[in-house]
């Protein structure tokens, strides 16, 4: 259990929250959500024991083991995959105090260590670590090759397979789908639900949030507050109380009615396709989220496209590859006015290659790409962050493409990105990952292009962004050809699914759900791995000692228990009233007789809260002494 009480930390003269008052419980998934620089990240750092709270307390349990993703890959020349076995940190203290006991004689040592290694799944390390490698998108080939020889991205894919591969009591994970394909994303949410520990996410993708978590702790106006559920049920509680205050109500409406002019657009088209009918449901689904989204600092919206000749741009018998290597055989794609196309398919199938060749960027080994005269892309892709110019400004990169344009224009557009005030004139250099990725997409959006092709375009962007990039994409009159790992953003803007796999492009018949059960399949002739097939007498025999070990230590359990929820019963009567007593009302004279009771009562809340909560830790500590 981890137990935040009246937390407040700062960065500098600056507070990022106060009076934080929260319990997590053992076993919870609990997501952290909030716009960028809340303070997330530093409560994580909290939490790993690297920066203390500024006022408040937070404790947990002794020798909690906490897995946490690393942020640098040491260019080491061992191989990935005993990289990601060096996560289990126990296993390899065990292997090291072997090696010392064979090189000693020690057979008596030996045996003992032999048989804490079959306890601790040692001799399926490597089984594990492969399976983990697979799932994120690693070939078995490159299992045995150098830490030193992947590029960065792949290098963090490494360190997320080494914290997942620590047998850990507490898993703290900042952004991890960042770096991943669609396909990585949805292994890493399958595995996560299967974690039988405590899980603390920081994520801006609200579907991976949506299955996982079963707590959402929110952080905003310099307070973090937890809510019980998952991301959408946040979202429906945090809405009713925006939907209190006026003018967001009013700014709610205004929205609820532009998203419905889109359903009831789509409705009348879509009939026919399985991922057509998704998307309607998706779409119904807008009006809810809309209502947490009522006090969005981005309000921004595409532009309706001068010419639109059709088709827009086409490919007909397109090989595409990169010198004698073809990755895509014989494409054809013709793209339409209104044609919104999402790209599927496995890591390295060539989804990101197709885009180029549609953008230009590329040319095709054979075949011919056919572009109308009028055609005007708009292209978002990561590398066009690094062509920023580090020492301008956003007003002055607007400028680059209207020099007409009044500085007050560009400012009340680049304020719909929420570059506000003096932000416009400060240097590009400074800027987080979001904001570089959010300029970007504000001078696409300027250009008014005819056709979107966008590669990955929520990497970096918050929720409330994401949100509005969705909402500006619905509406958005042109052709949409989209790579993204969000599924949300998926749903919520495409309608026709794109296969890109086994060398050919191809439409996909089915959703986002289909998609998923075809990884599956894909998946299952990979999945053959050595523990999978070692011998079920040592797992029978795991299994057994396992049932042993529970009902041996079944009274420290159920004490544990019995503590925890004590703790949480309490707890939860000391934040109501605490709410009680912040009302001014409750001063008034005339409510002075229940003044008195609720301040009593709060001293009997307060003292019983301490002692159960010293009862947990003892209940913690003989458990953890008895095994």
């Amino acid at each position: 259990m981890l137990n935040f009480k009246n937390i407040a930390l700062r960065r500098g003269t600056r507070t990022l929250f106060a009076d934080a008052s929260f319990t997590i419980h053992k076993g919870q998934k609990v997501g952290f959500t909030g716009a960028n620089g809340a303070g997330k990240s530093s409560l994580f750092a909290m939490v790993k024991n690297e920066l203390h709270p500024d006022a408040g307390d937070f404790s947990m349990p002794p020798n909690l083991a906490i897995a946490h993703v690393a942020q640098e890959t040491p260019a080491v020349a061992s191989a990935a995959i005993a990289y990601v076995i060096d996560g289990d940190q126990e296993l390899r203290q065990l292997q090291h105090q072997l090696a010392i006991a064979e090189e000693a004689g020690d057979g008596l040592k030996q045996a003992e260590l032999h048989a804490v290694l079959e306890t601790v799944g040692g001799y399926t390390a490597e089984a594990r670590a492969s399976r983990l490698m697979n799932g994120l998108g690693f070939s078995a080939a490159q299992e045995q090759l150098p830490v030193s020889s992947f590029s960065g991205g792949w290098r963090m894919r490494l360190n997320l397979a080494q914290a997942l591969m620590c047998r850990s009591d507490v898993l703290l994970l900042d952004e991890p789908t960042n770096h991943l394909d669609l396909d990585a994303v949805i292994w890493l949410q399958e595995w996560l639900c299967r974690y039988p520990g405590t899980l603390l996410l920081i994520s801006h993708d609200r579907d991976f949030l949506d299955t996982i978590t079963d707590h959402i702790v929110h952080i905003e106006q310099n307070k973090a507050e937890i809510y019980t559920g998952n991301y959408s049920a946040f979202e429906r509680m945090r809405a009713e109380k925006l939907a209190q205050q006026q003018a967001a109500y009013q700014k709610q409406q205004r929205e609820i009615a532009h998203i419905q002019s889109f359903v009831d657009r789509f409705k009348a088209q879509a009939t026919k396709a399985r991922q057509a009918q998704s998307r309607i449901k998706a779409l119904e689904r807008m009006e809810l989220i809309a209502l947490a989204h009522v006090d969005s600092p981005f309000d921004f919206s595409f532009p309706t496209p001068g010419r639109m000749p059709n088709p827009l741009l086409s490919l007909d018998k397109a090989d595409i590859g990169y010198g004698d290597k073809i990755i895509i055989k014989q494409a054809g794609l013709s793209i339409s006015p209104g044609d919104r196309i999402g790209l599927l398919g496995p890591n390295g199938a060539g989804k990101s290659s197709l885009i180029k060749v549609l953008a230009g960027d590329m040319l095709p080994l054979t075949g011919t790409r056919q572009a109308a005269d009028a055609l005007k892309i708009g292209y978002f892709a990561q590398h066009q962050l690094e062509q920023l110019r580090l020492d301008e400004n956003p007003l002055w990169h607007v400028q680059q493409l209207d020099k007409q344009a009044s500085e007050k224009d560009i400012r009340n557009f680049l304020g719909g990105f929420d570059f506000q005030g003096d932000k416009v004139l400060e240097a590009v250099k400074p800027f987080s990952g979001g904001e570089k990725a959010r300029l970007v997409l504000a001078l696409l959006v300027y250009q008014n292009p005819n056709l979107l092709l966008l590669d990955e375009p929520t990497n970096h962007l918050d929720l409330e962004m994401r949100h509005a990039l969705s909402v500006a994409l619905q509406d958005y009159q042109g052709a949409i050809v989209v790579v993204s790992h969000d599924r949300h953003l998926l749903r919520s803007v495409t309608d026709q699914l794109l296969l890109v796999a086994g060398g050919k492009a191809q439409p996909f018949d089915g959703d986002l759900d289909d998609y998923r059960a075809w990884l599956t399949e894909q998946k299952k002739p990979e999945e053959k791995t050595a523990d999978e097939t070692a011998s079920t007498v040592s797992r029978k025999d795991q299994r057994k000692l396992d049932a042993e070990r529970r009902q041996r230590h079944k009274p420290l359990f159920d004490a544990l228990k019995k503590a925890e929820l004590a703790v949480e019963k309490y707890h939860n009567e000391q934040r109501g009233l605490e709410r009680q007593l912040a009302d001014p009302d409750i001063y008034a004279d005339t409510e002075k007789a229940r003044l008195k009771k609720l301040v009593e009562r709060k001293v009997e809340v307060d003292k019983a809260l301490a002692d159960a909560e010293a009862d947990w830790l003892d209940a913690e500590e003989k458990l953890e002494a008895a095994e």
